[in-house]
């Protein structure tokens, strides 16, 4: 039984892909170093991450795959459910082993087929945190959003808001891995704070950190959401279909208000308007 480990990354993984066939080992079991292996009689193998032969495994897929199924790859990885390393070991296996082109849709293996759905999982949980990131800014100008996704698609969403918020400093931090994503008005660079800074512990910054007029902003805009709702339209059903409850703790309209608003009252149109309907 050979049990291989690696550091973690994904050039990691694609090395232990590469030592698998070179060693002619195929691995019964990956994991990330320092996991125990799984019985007693287990060979363990630890692979150092290596740049060159990583690139020849990701240059070799890419050979092999349309664009979609090349990304699939790497979303799996970052979808880091227990198992994800196998999948991608007998995802890449049957790739390379198939002398038939469109291996990706043959929906008869089950790792393509789990490969298909992992894309789905991580496309949704992209498009949904693209939609839900709200930016609070802080003292210093820099707009920052703590975020707490289910898979770890923060490299994924990068570019989407390099391109929108290209005028200002953000960053996004994943207080779950915590690590996170700082832009610096020309590029982007992955970060991490020092000791698990606290006040990026959770999704709410602390009040201290905030500009003075952040508060004010967003009673602002808790005020427009409520004043633009429309009680007799309101379909709760459609709501959490669309905006899943797990995401409310991002939105700034979900959250309690600091003041309570009334719908206005004087809704209706002037009456010469009126007469022209």
């Amino acid at each position: 039984m050979h049990f291989y480990t690696y550091d973690g990354s994904f050039e990691g993984l694609l090395t232990v892909i590469f030592e698998a066939y070179e060693r002619k080992a195929w691995p019964d079991q990956i994991g990330k170093e320092g996991e125990t292996p799984p019985g007693i009689f287990a060979e363990h193998h630890f692979i150092p991450a290596d740049e060159a032969k990583a690139k020849r495994v990701w240059e070799g897929l890419g050979k092999k795959l349309s664009k979609a199924a090349w990304e699939n790859v790497y979303k799996a990885y970052l979808w880091e459910q227990p198992g994800f390393e196998m999948l991608i070991w007998q995802f890449v296996q049957l790739v390379f082993s198939s002398q038939q082109e469109g291996i990706e849709e043959n929906f008869a293996e089950p790792c393509v087929q789990k490969m298909a759905q992992v894309g789905k999982q991580m496309f949704r949980e992209k498009h949904r945190m693209e939609a839900f990131v709200r930016f609070q800014c802080t003292q210093d100008g820099l707009y920052v959003a703590p975020i707490q996704p289910d898979f770890n698609v923060l490299p994924l969403i990068v570019t989407h808001f390099e391109k929108r918020y290209a005028d200002q400093q953000w960053l996004i931090y994943d207080v779950k891995r915590q690590y996170g994503a700082f832009y610096n008005g020309q590029f982007v660079e992955l970060v991490s704070m020092e000791d698990g800074a606290p006040a990026f512990q959770k999704i709410d910054l602390p009040r201290d950190i905030l500009s003075g007029v952040e508060p004010l902003y967003q009673q602002l805009w808790q005020a427009y959401f409520d004043h633009v709702n429309i009680p007799e339209r309101r379909n709760k059903k459609l709501h959490m279909r669309h905006m899943p409850k797990r995401y409310w703790k991002y939105l700034t309209e979900k959250k309690p208000r600091i003041q309570t608003h009334q719908p206005i009252q004087n809704k209706q149109l002037p009456t010469g308007l009126a007469r022209l309907n």
